[in-house]
């Protein structure tokens, strides 16, 4: 073999450097995500911060390119045949570290436990994406966008249980600190893997491939995603708590408190001001009516607790018309 012929099987053997470095920006958008989420649930942000505005926009962005990564890595490590130990290997990794977070949340956050994440969804997907790795990329673009699509037009009351929810066809979202159903958001794993499909086999990827590890610190949190993503909420939480052990936030008005919480939620949807203060009192005075508030807003509803304050939001939005 000569030296050129060396060097190209090098390079189709080592890793991909600048897929590491995206993996390692997404982790720290994530990270930076958390530490948001993290200030407004020990109360220094105000209410709804993190999953409204532009707060919102920007976690859905990540969540997209983790899934984006996710599935062109599917296709990149697996497109020229499927290698089953390994697959087995990661798919029991990931799907055991969403298991994990699952029972840890559900004592942290009996209420709103993590039960389908993003690890969750990258487990059930890249089962999901084995289905696709032999097909064509327009194909695997096509059912991308009808992933995408269908949650819009397919909607059942049936799937409002934990049970069902994680398929993404429920009419309610579910209480959750990380809820990423496997639809829509199928769609970006399988978009990633089908741009995967269209340049893997065209070679454009080799010149990337690197037979040393990266040499800088966002490759090497890339080529460690999982623990990283494992290790940093943990570890942000427990600063965040030291933080209000030196300096407390402020103490909160509790009604005023989901008065700007419910406001500021309303708006996003296509509601004038005036009618989601309405709602919003309405949903106020019924829940404290029915003795419902402060549990609610201590996240200590039971199932049947959280079934009536659906009833009296549903009450509520037609009154406020």
């Amino acid at each position: 073999m000569d030296t050129n012929t060396a060097a190209n099987e090098n390079r189709r053997k080592g890793r991909i450097g600048g897929l590491d470095t995206l993996r390692g920006l997404a982790l720290i958008a994530m990270a930076s995500y958390h530490f948001t989420w993290n200030l407004e649930y020990f109360g220094y942000l105000e209410p709804g911060t993190a999953t409204t505005g532009l707060w919102k926009l920007y976690a859905r962005g990540i969540a997209s390119s983790f899934l984006f990564l996710a599935g062109f890595s599917l296709f990149l490590a697996h497109g020229k045949g499927l290698n089953w130990p390994s697959f087995g290997k990661r798919f029991a990794m990931v799907a055991g570290s969403a298991l994990l977070i699952t029972v840890a949340t559900w004592f942290a956050f009996p209420d709103s436990f993590i039960f389908f994440g993003i690890l969750h969804n990258i487990a059930a997907a890249s089962l999901v994406g084995l289905l696709f790795l032999r097909a064509p990329a327009p194909v695997t673009l096509l059912f991308a966008v009808i992933a995408f699509a269908l949650p819009q037009y397919v909607q059942s009351d049936l799937f409002n249980s934990k049970w069902l929810a994680w398929i993404g066809f429920s009419t309610m979202p579910p209480r959750s600190n990380d809820y990423v159903p496997l639809l829509p958001w199928l769609a970006p794993f399988l978009a990633g893997l089908a741009v995967s499909q269209f340049v893997t086999p065209r070679d454009w990827l080799d010149r990337f491939r690197s037979p040393s590890s990266p040499r800088n610190l966002i490759a090497s949190a890339g080529r460690h995603s999982l623990a990283f993503y494992l290790i940093h909420q943990p570890v942000l939480i427990g600063l965040v708590y030291v933080l209000s052990q030196v300096a407390p936030p402020p103490p909160v008005d509790q009604v005023e408190l989901y008065k700007s919480s419910c406001e500021k939620s309303c708006v996003e949807q296509p509601n004038g001001l005036e009618l989601c203060q309405r709602f919003c009192g309405c949903t106020l005075e019924k829940l404290q009516a029915e003795n419902l508030f402060d549990t609610m807003m201590e996240g200590k509803l039971s199932a049947d607790q959280q079934t009536k304050v659906s009833e009296v939001a549903q009450q509520c939005t037609v009154e406020a018309q």
